[in-house]
């Protein structure tokens, strides 16, 4: 892939330099990130996973004098009190490393990348397994991120003349998601910037999304999910999709509500919608309890619980 921007070129850089020397890290969730780095052996940094896994600043001369050049090159490097952080981290999916924000992810255009990825990308993979690839030509990627959604479809699909298209609109997102097609050799992909399926009016014969689910006090990209149960997203992704999928097309959805007294807020929305228009669907709880700690705002005042949901449409 060409990359526009020498930012990208250098992230690229970075990312292939890992790979070659073996370089393998696994997304954690924040809360275990933060009591694995407050241990004292995370304290001095002595790999490159310490540096591009688990965000820990190190002196400048712990790094090779190249990746520190393409890391600054890059703009993603931090420079307190002598030492020197990465903007970015780099983790493992299915052989390919995609390149996302560095931990703890603060800023409102943070990239994120973590356990519910692994299992998005599970629900993919069980999703298609018995889809003929041959019938996919187009795949999209709502609300992309990292772009790990379409980009692990695509490696499973292996269609002759493919076409993936990334959307989102955040454009450090836009950024990461070219950067990680170019490490995982895809060819055909499009990235563009849009409002969900205004990017694109083509019918496609997959939709893929994994939006942010919860209700964000700081409407931080990456976290909130709109409305007052941070389930207005991915409603919204459910309504636009359906025109946009053609024939036996399917959207596969990963995402999250809250369990109001035994009720899915989010299934009780669109599952009107989908009956109405006669569509089928499968809604399926992934994981019963996740972000435990948001029970604790005002806004899930009233939640039993945070479940990981998945919503499979067939077009």
């Amino acid at each position: 892939m060409e990359f526009a921007l020498k930012e990208e070129k250098a992230l690229a850089a970075i990312g292939s330099f890992l790979a070659e020397n073996n370089y393998s890290f696994t997304a954690i969730t924040p809360a275990t990130h933060a009591i694995v780095n407050a241990r004292a052996m995370a304290r001095t940094p002595r790999t490159l996973r310490d540096i591009f896994g688990w965000s820990r600043p190190f002196a400048p001369d712990e790094l090779p004098p190249l990746l520190l050049a393409w890391l600054e090159e890059a703009g993603e490097m931090e420079k307190t009190l002598g030492l020197v952080r990465s903007k970015v981290r780099f983790s493992t999916l299915a052989g390919s490393l995609y390149v996302h924000s560095a931990f703890p992810t603060m800023e409102a255009d943070s990239v994120f990348f973590g356990p519910d990825t692994y299992r998005f990308a599970n629900l993919i993979e069980r999703s298609i397994i018995a889809r003929p690839a041959g019938q996919v030509r187009r795949i999209l990627d709502l609300g992309c991120g990292s772009g790990a959604g379409g980009l692990f479809l695509a490696g499973k699909l292996q269609s002759q003349g493919l076409q993936v298209f990334l959307s989102d609109i955040n454009q450090k997102a836009l950024r990461y998601a070219r950067v990680n097609a170019a490490l995982a050799g895809r060819e055909n992909v499009f990235v563009v910037r849009g409002d969900l399926t205004q990017a694109l009016k083509e019918q496609v014969d997959i939709i893929v999304s994994n939006p942010p689910y919860l209700v964000d006090a700081e409407s931080r990209l990456y976290r909130d999910g709109g409305g007052i149960s941070g389930c207005d997203l991915s409603i919204r992704i459910v309504r636009e999709s359906i025109p946009l999928l053609a024939p036996d097309g399917m959207l596969i959805l990963y995402t999250g509500t809250p369990v109001v007294e035994g009720r899915h807020v989010f299934r009780d929305a669109v599952s009107p919608m989908l009956d109405v228009a006669g569509i089928g669907y499968e809604y399926t709880e992934i994981d019963p309890d996740v972000f435990g700690e948001e029970l604790f705002h005002a806004a899930y005042g009233n939640t039993d619980r945070i479940a990981a949901v998945s919503l499979v449409v067939h077009g």
